[in-house]
C-alpha cells in the first residue's frame, strides 16, 4: 500500500500504520534478513531469528521510517536506520533477559533460557555492532549521535534500574528517569532520527523527538500497570512477575507513598526482604486498589499519551500524522 492510499479505519492503529508503510517495512525486514546473517557463526542468525521472528509490532522501526516519511523524505537510508533501531531493540532485549533471568518473552521462551547466558549477551553484542554499521551508512553524524547516545542512555537506564531494584525508598522521578532511559530513549531516537535525515526544520525534529518521548513514557507506564490488571495471554508474561521480581515500578511506588505502618511493614517484607508467601500477590493487589495506586498509574499513563499528540500538531496535517495520533491513543486505550 502506498501512502496515497486510504488506509482501514477499522484496523489498529499499529496495523493501519504497518499498512501504509508496507512497502518501507518490506525494505526494512530485507534489510535485517541479510545484516543479522553471519558466515562464521551460525548461532548469531539463529538466537536473532528466534526474537526477531516472535510477533514483534516492529513499533519502533516503523516509528523512524513514518518520522522520515511524514517530513517529506523520499530516499532509502530511512530503511538503514529503521534496521538499526530494531537491532539495537532486540539487543537490549537479549541483554534483558539475561540481567532478569526471564524465561518467557513474546509468550515463547528466552534465547537465554533455550541456548544460554554467554550466546544471549553475544549475540546481543553483535547486533550493536551491527546497527552502528547501518547507521554509518546514512553518512549523517547527526543521526549517528542520536542513535548512539540513546544506546548510551539506554545502558545507563538499565544499570539505573538495577541499583534502584528492591528499594522501596525509589521516587517517581527515578523510575521516570529509568523509562526515559531503558524504553522511551530508543523511541525519541527513532522519531528524531528519521525526522534529521529527512532535513526537516528544527521545530518539527523537536516535535518528534518529545512525541516519540511521551509515546514510550507511556507505553512502558501502561506496561508496568498491566502487569497487575492484566492476564498471562495477553501480556506474554504472568500477572504479577514484577511483584515476584520485586520491582519498583509506578504502581508499587505510589502505594508505598501512601503506605501506612502495616502496609509499609508488608512491603518491607516482600520487596525489600523478598519473604513472599502463598497470597501475597492477592494482598499486594488488595493494597493498589485501596490506595488508588492503579488508578492514578492510569491517568499517568494517559497524561503522557496525550502530550505527545499534542506535540504532533506542529507537524502538517496528513494520514500519516493522524495514524500516529492514533497509535498514542491506542498504547493506553486498554486502561481507558
Amino acid at each position: 500500500m502506498s501512502l496515497d492510499d486510504k488506509p482501514d479505519n477499522t484496523a489498529k492503529p499499529h496495523d493501519r500504520l504497518a499498512e501504509a508503510l508496507a512497502n518501507d517495512m518490506a525494505a526494512v525486514d530485507a534489510l535485517i534478513a541479510e545484516r543479522m546473517a553471519s558466515e562464521n557463526a551460525p548461532r548469531i542468525p539463529e538466537v536473532t531469528a528466534h526474537l526477531v521472528g516472535a510477533g514483534g509490532k516492529r513499533l519502533r522501526p516503523m516509528l523512524t521510517v513514518a518520522a522520515a516519511r511524514l517530513c517529506g523524505y523520499e530516499g532509502s537510508l530511512h530503511h538503514n536506520l529503521a534496521a538499526a533501531v530494531e537491532f539495537i531493540h532486540t539487543a537490549t532485549l537479549l541483554h534483558d533477559d539475561v540481567v532478569d533471568e526471564s524465561k518467557q518473552r513474546r509468550g515463547r521462551p528466552t534465547a537465554n533460557l533455550l541456548w544460554d547466558n554467554k550466546s544471549s549477551v553475544l549475540v546481543g553484542d553483535y547486533l550493536f555492532a551491527r546497527s552502528f554499521q547501518l547507521m554509518t551508512d546514512t553518512d549523517n553524524l547527526r543521526v549517528l549521535s542520536i542513535l548512539s547516545n540513546a544506546s548510551a542512555v539506554i545502558t545507563e537506564g538499565e544499570v539505573l534500574q538495577l541499583s534502584a531494584a528492591e528499594d522501596l525508598n525509589t521516587t517517581e522521578d527515578t523510575y521516570y528517569k529509568v523509562v526515559r532511559g531503558k524504553t522511551a530513549a530508543l523511541f525519541s531516537a527513532a522519531t528524531e532520527a528519521g525526522a534529521v535525515l529527512a532535513g526537516a526544520p528544527e521545530d518539527q525534529i523537536a516535535a518528534l523527538h518529545d512525541y516519540g518521548e511521551s509515546l514510550g513514557i507511556a507505553f512502558q507506564v501502561v506496561d508496568d500497570l498491566l502487569d497487575y490488571l492484566s492476564d498471562a495471554e495477553t501480556m506474554g508474561k504472568n500477572v504479577g512477575d514484577d511483584f515476584r521480581e520485586r520491582k519498583l515500578t509506578l504502581p508499587l511506588i505510589k502505594a508505598l507513598a501512601k503506605a501506612d505502618g502495616e502496609a509499609r511493614a508488608f512491603w518491607t517484607r516482600t520487596i525489600d526482604k523478598g519473604d513472599q508467601r502463598d497470597g501475597d500477590l492477592e494482598h499486594a493487589m488488595e493494597l493498589l486498589h485501596a490506595t488508588g495506586a492503579l488508578e492514578e498509574t492510569r491517568a499517568a499513563a494517559l497524561e503522557w499519551a496525550d502530550r505527545g499528540r499534542e506535540r504532533l500538531k506542529v507537524l502538517p496535517e496528513s494520514d500519516l500524522r493522524q495514524m500516529l495520533d492514533d497509535l498514542a491513543d491506542y498504547v493506553v486505550a486498554r486502561l481507558r
